[in-house]
């Protein structure tokens, strides 16, 4: 697969919240900003895939937890066939306001600072080699 990636305006709705429609609305736009990054030439993935999710926060973060089912969910059918695909899950948080190197920006990562508000930032790619374990 190639590696495929693409930003969301935050905060995230957490798969845990009681207000079920907000849950369902946070899902729709989750699939909607990653239709727009699709390319007509990207193939969906069928093997094994990690998914990398970062959510640049400027306010009170959210358990990390919390963030990436629902994001899991809603780029079913796009990315990949299934969830189950997903061997590898790196989901994180970090302050806008803190210090941090990024090194080897890409564009659409830079797109995301650009914007100058709370967003995700969301890859999916291979997964790594299975018989590693670290």
């Amino acid at each position: 697969m190639t590696t495929f990636e693409f930003i969301v305006d935050g905060p995230p709705v957490s798969q845990q919240t009681r207000r079920r429609e907000k849950l369902r609305l946070w899902k729709t736009l989750v699939r909607q900003e990653a239709q727009k990054y699709w390319s007509p030439e990207q193939k969906i993935a069928t093997g094994l895939i990690m998914l990398q999710v970062t959510y640049f926060y400027d306010s009170v973060a959210m358990d990390v937890d919390n963030i990436v089912k629902p994001i899991q969910d809603a780029i079913i059918g796009l990315a990949y066939v299934d969830d189950d695909q997903i061997t590898d899950a790196v989901v994180r948080k970090r302050n806008l306001s803190g210090n941090f190197r990024i090194e080897n920006i890409t564009p659409i990562l830079a797109e995301g600072f650009a914007r100058g508000n709370e967003f995700l930032h969301i890859v999916v790619t291979d997964a790594p080699d299975q018989e590693e374990l670290i």
